[in-house]
């Protein structure tokens, strides 16, 4: 049984799976981990401290108190001087009068009313309730709502402290209150007044506190975990799309697959993406039910019959089809919507292709390129893509069981070979492909002439022999050996009269100063070793790989022997690179994701190389360059190279000068710049001069007025020397671009969370 999807934890008394399925995944920008993503709430800059916040609202909670206990003790002069303008003169004279007692509770109720509305908004009380009562979890957020609410009805309504359960008897009709002379019934009628008046003063801590969605959960009590999967669509988990089409059986033994914890993730994602072969060709509806009915979620297997990878370092989630490789830092750079949040590619990133940067030791391969190729396989495996891993023998990129093909140059035990000529027919195209290999990183040779040579000898030698020159064979073609060229002159049918006029120019050229065929066949010589024996096999019974069969998800790993032959090494990065891009532009079906992931470019890109890179988007492809240096590219293509990807990973330990092309890549943006300017205050007054001078002796400073000025400028991203300097270890800062043309800013990511 195949393990668990990783970051499923598991569930009490359900299905983790089903959990998995079910968790949200929302739409967000490019490099956002959307497995179970929360936005965090938006945050002003002008948030207030806690401890300013506090200050401010006890401050003013003084304040009241003391403007109250001066009003309801008749310590305000004049007080009532507005309110005996307005009722009549009688009312104040001789024996105090019902009617100036209730016009007297209602002037001390509008001036409390005043008061608490002016030194709330001083105190800042709404922002208190808010984020102390309002904000807090349950069941925190209802005790701190009815703690609350309880002093101020004792204070207001039981003891008195404010005047409005005065107001209240005083506008009670007297006939309700004390008509029958009981004294018993008129108690409780004042009790139940006050009653009501706490009811009334409790409400808004009621709201405040939420405290009917808290009975409402303690009803219905769940998880958190439950709580998510029940906002979630279930759709996925209850294969909605096969009963709308009909298919209730079939729906029905895939969901119990799933509840039983016999699918996971992979089985879930092949099936589904056999379904969509369904639904554009409707002949095949019988065997994918049959299928289903039959293995169950082991249906539609790959044809390695394998339903999960032998091991996972990363942590994936196939659904949305991304890899989660670090953190977002929580820093003041970073957006809010992204601070904290997981960062992970997907192949609408990795189809804009991936440039990674970073000196050895800085973690690419383990934090960077391993997860993306671990993820790639995971697609592979569920028919969504088609992966090429390019890396030097030895390197911990996965066993060979994670993969379906594995080819070693120069290893005897290697069971599959490469394909020198990408598999194509036609010399010309040949020709271009291996003079692009072999002379494409040399400005000193014309790549033009390197063409032309290679395709005057490739066309007549397959029009001989039906095939492609070995290695060693188009060596003594190149070297312009006579009796190599004479030979193949007579075996041409003598009606081929341009075979035959390619063959006399080359042989004229060969051997003249300039002749660009030496230079190739020292390039080539790399590959003419006895270690390379039996590899590159041209014969018309070989079969070996070609980079055309990535119509189909395959999982291929090329093992370089970069420690015995760097430059053979060197020669075959730059050879599966081109083949890659050439394949990619003329492949007919698109619908697999196709990725060539070399995890050492060092001296593999060429100018051709980055101009296919351009194209390679449009056709559902894009490549991942793993470099050591910038250095290692050639320094007229280095610009180039950044422009042509659409995504950039510089890790930490990077060149000043190379920090600077990234920063030249990722442009500037408009921040807001705070300059603050003291000046000194110079006093005309006596009074103040001694104020001043007091001020000065205790605090040590002159005394100073701030000028503050807040302007918009532009500013690098990232500046050449914090790429250099400020990015800490096992870390990196990287930029995406999707295939649809979303941005994402270059962020700093912290590839151990």
């Amino acid at each position: 049984m195949p393990p668990a999807p990783p970051g499923v934890p598991p569930v009490a008394g359900g299905s983790a799976f089903l959990q998995w399925l079910r968790t949200p995944r929302p739409e967000v920008t490019p490099g956002l981990w959307r497995f179970g993503y929360r936005p965090r709430p938006q945050e002003t800059s002008a948030r207030v401290s806690d401890r300013a916040l506090l200050t401010g609202a006890v401050g003013a909670l003084l304040a009241v108190l003391l403007v109250w206990s001066l009003w309801a003790n008749n310590l305000v002069p004049h007080k009532r001087i507005l309110l005996e303008l307005v009722t009549p003169t009688d009312w104040w004279s001789g024996q105090p009068h019902r009617a100036a007692s209730t016009a007297s509770a209602v002037y001390d109720s509008i001036f409390a009313t005043l008061v608490l509305y002016y030194f709330a908004r001083v105190g800042n009380w709404k922002e208190v309730v808010q984020r102390y009562v309002a904000d807090r979890p349950q069941p925190s957020r209802a005790l701190r709502a009815a703690v609350l609410g309880a002093l101020i009805i004792w204070l207001v309504v039981w003891h008195g402290l404010l005047p409005y359960y005065k107001l209240a008897v005083s506008l009670t009709p007297s006939g309700w209150l004390f008509g029958d002379g009981d004294p018993e019934a008129t108690l409780q009628r004042l009790k139940l007044l006050k009653a009501g008046l706490t009811l009334l003063t409790l409400w808004p801590f009621a709201v405040a506190g939420d405290w009917l969605g808290l009975v409402g959960s303690l009803r219905q009590p769940r998880t958190v975990a439950e709580r998510r999967a029940a906002e979630a669509p279930d759709h996925v988990a209850d294969w909605h799309e096969l009963h709308a089409h009909g298919q209730s059986t079939t729906a029905a033994r895939l969901s119990e697959e799933a509840s039983t914890g016999r699918m996971n993730d992979v089985d879930c994602l092949r099936i589904r993406r056999a379904w969509s072969s369904v639904v554009a060709d409707p002949t095949r509806l019988d065997a994918f039910t049959s299928a289903v009915l039959r293995d169950g979620a082991r249906a539609c297997l790959h044809p390695s019959g394998q339903r999960d990878l032998p091991a996972r370092m990363a942590t994936h989630d196939l659904l949305t089809s991304q890899v989660r490789i670090g953190r977002y830092t929580d820093a003041e750079r970073t957006p809010p919507a992204h601070r904290a949040a997981g960062a992970a590619v997907d192949p609408s990133t990795l189809g804009t292709s991936l440039l990674v940067v970073g000196p050895s030791g800085s973690g690419k391969t383990a934090r960077m390129v391993r997860p993306i190729a671990e993820s790639l396989a995971l697609q592979a495996l569920a028919g969504q893509a088609a992966v090429v891993m390019v890396s030097a023998a030895g390197t911990s990129l996965g066993l060979d069981q994670s993969y379906d093909i594995v080819i070693k140059p120069g290893d005897r035990s290697s069971a599959y070979d490469l394909d020198l000529y990408g598999g194509t027919d036609d010399p010309d195209e040949a020709a271009a492909l291996l003079a692009d290999v072999l002379a494409g990183d040399w400005t000193e040779v014309d790549l033009r002439r390197a063409v032309t040579v290679l395709a005057q000898l490739l066309g007549p030698f397959r029009a001989v022999h039906s095939r492609f020159p070995s290695v060693s064979e188009l060596r003594q073609l190149l070297d312009g050996e006579p009796s190599a060229l004479d030979r193949l002159k007579t075996m041409l049918d003598p009606q081929e009269h341009s075979l035959l006029r390619e063959l006399d120019a080359r042989a004229r050229q060969a051997g003249v100063p300039g002749d660009v065929g030496i230079v190739l066949s020292d390039r080539l010589g790399c590959l003419d070793r006895p270690v390379f024996t039996g590899f590159f096999d041209t014969s018309l019974d070989a079969r070996p790989f070609t980079l055309s069969s990535l119509d189909h998800p395959l999982r291929v790993r090329i093992d370089l022997p970069e420690r015995a032959h760097p430059e053979a090494a060197q020669l075959l990065a730059r050879l599966v690179l081109a083949q890659f891009t050439k394949c990619m532009a003329t492949r007919v079906d698109r619908s697999l994701f196709a990725c060539l992931v070399l995890d050492d470019a060092t001296h593999a890109i060429t100018a051709g190389s980055v101009r296919a890179l351009r194209r390679l988007r449009e056709s559902h492809a894009g490549v991942v360059l793993s470099l050591r240096a910038l250095g290692d590219v050639p320094e007229h293509l280095r610009q180039a190279l950044i422009a042509a990807v659409g995504c950039h990973a510089a890790f930490a330990g990077l060149a000043t000068w190379e920090g600077a092309l990234f920063a030249q890549a990722w442009g500037t943006e408009w921040v807001e710049t705070t300059e603050v300017a003291k000046h000194t205050v110079f006093a005309d007054q006596p009074l103040t001069r001694l104020i001043h001078a007091v001020r000065k002796l205790g605090t040590g400073k002159p005394v100073t007025t701030d000028a503050v000025t807040v302007r918009q400028v532009e500013r690098e991203r990232w500046s050449a020397s914090e790429l250099a300097h400020g990015v800490p270890a096992g870390h990196a800062v990287l930029s995406l671009t999707s295939v649809r043309g979303e941005h994402a800013p270059p962020l700093l990511v912290d590839l151990r969370g």
